[in-house]
């Protein structure tokens, strides 16, 4: 539990190095699996091809059941990138855990088990919603939302994109992260010697396996919420 994030300073900025490296990780496995799955398309998929035609259809599916596909149909490879991404980002702390003995700094873990992650994330994609909706919609209409029905709940509409922003960013950083503070537990107690090693073993196997869960289940519904904030702003209400 003593554990700590490395913390360097570059320019007058300080930096996670344990977030820089796996964000850099996580991007590179979700480049290559996408570019070894579509460099060889065939008729009749099979392996990664045939994965990634599946995760297509499922993004799809997605995008079809918050907005229409005539306009949604653009947004496949948003929902596609956050969705691939994030998964693959929740799934990196969950096999093992680097960290640097004397100093405690821990190297290898989910990026999305960082709060600054997590926010910038969502941050992003609520400033596409903006961005897409003025694009889209024009920016006149666009601005109308915020006073239909009635004028007086602008204030509240104001709150709503906050709170958008912040709940999309938490709950994955809420669940990534308590997914893997029990982890260290876990672990902490299958090293403290042979009973330890033995009573958890199987606390820790079963909670790997709902790891798994968590983080494809919380990829799904920043993919899905993502999406439902960008119907929010792109369709006429």
């Amino acid at each position: 539990m003593d554990h700590i994030a490395p913390m360097r300073e570059f320019m007058g900025l300080t930096f996670n190095m344990s977030t820089v490296l796996m964000t850099t990780v996580a991007c590179l496995i979700v480049f290559l699996i996408c570019f070894i799955g579509t460099r060889q398309i065939s008729m009749r998929p099979s392996g990664l091809q045939n994965f990634l035609e599946w995760v297509i259809d499922f993004v799809r599916g997605i995008i079809k059941a918050n907005m229409g596909w005539k306009v949604g149909g653009q947004f496949i490879a948003l929902a596609f990138t956050l969705l691939f991404y994030v998964f693959v980002a929740n799934m990196l702390g969950i096999p093992f855990e680097i960290y640097n003995k004397n100093t405690h700094e821990v190297w290898w873990k989910s990026p999305t088990s960082d709060v600054a992650l997590t926010l910038t994330l969502s941050v992003l994609v609520i400033l596409m919603t903006h961005y897409y909706g003025i694009k889209i919609r024009g920016f006149g209409d666009y601005l109308k939302d915020y006073v239909r029905p009635v004028p007086f709940l602008l204030p509240f509409k104001i709150i709503e994109e906050f709170s958008n922003m912040l709940t999309l960013g938490m709950r994955l950083f809420g669940n990534v992260f308590a997914k893997e503070i029990l982890m260290v537990l876990l672990i902490g107690l299958g090293t403290s010697g042979l009973l330890g090693m033995v009573g958890g073993f199987l606390p820790t196997m079963v909670w790997q396996a709902f790891g798994i869960f968590i983080g494809s289940l919380q990829a799904y519904i920043f993919a899905m919420l993502a999406m439902v904030y960008m119907a929010h702003k792109v369709e006429h209400h």
